[in-house]
């Protein structure tokens, strides 16, 4: 009877650091990317309630209950919210346009602080038509 040798498999154990929960806290950069994701919830609430108050724009009864609606403190709250998420949205997506934008004009590129500024002067002036049609100015 021969011994033969007994083998067993090895498993090596992987390097894996421990990671916290809350890992995109300790970078600025990685908190706004992450805040910037989550925006998405509240642009989507944006929408939501945009097609509710067109829904509600059917007749003076259900545009009122929907005005009765929209001043509850909640909504109230969550439309601040959303707003600053919006904001917040735009700005971040205005500040990344000029890497995700490559312009040549005349055979040069166009420095990326001149797409950022013709974005944000846009936003002005798109701005300021809207509130010209509400204010009704």
């Amino acid at each position: 009877m021969t011994d033969k040798p007994s083998y067993t498999e090895f498993h090596p154990r992987w390097y894996r650091p421990r990671m916290s929960t809350y890992w995109w806290v300790k970078k600025r950069a990685h908190l706004a990317f992450i805040l910037r994701e989550l925006s998405s919830v509240f642009i989507g609430w944006f929408v939501v309630y945009l097609v509710l108050m067109i829904r509600a724009a059917r007749g003076p009864a259900t545009y009122q209950a929907f005005l009765g609606w929209s001043a509850r403190p909640i909504v109230v709250v969550v439309n601040l919210v959303s707003l600053a998420f919006v904001v917040f949205h735009a700005v971040t997506w205005f500040n990344l346009a000029p890497q995700a934008m490559v312009i040549h004009l005349g055979g040069k590129r166009v420095p990326p602080l001149w797409i950022a500024a013709a974005n944000y002067a846009a936003w002005v002036v798109v701005s300021a038509l809207v509130a010209l049609l509400v204010l009704g100015a």
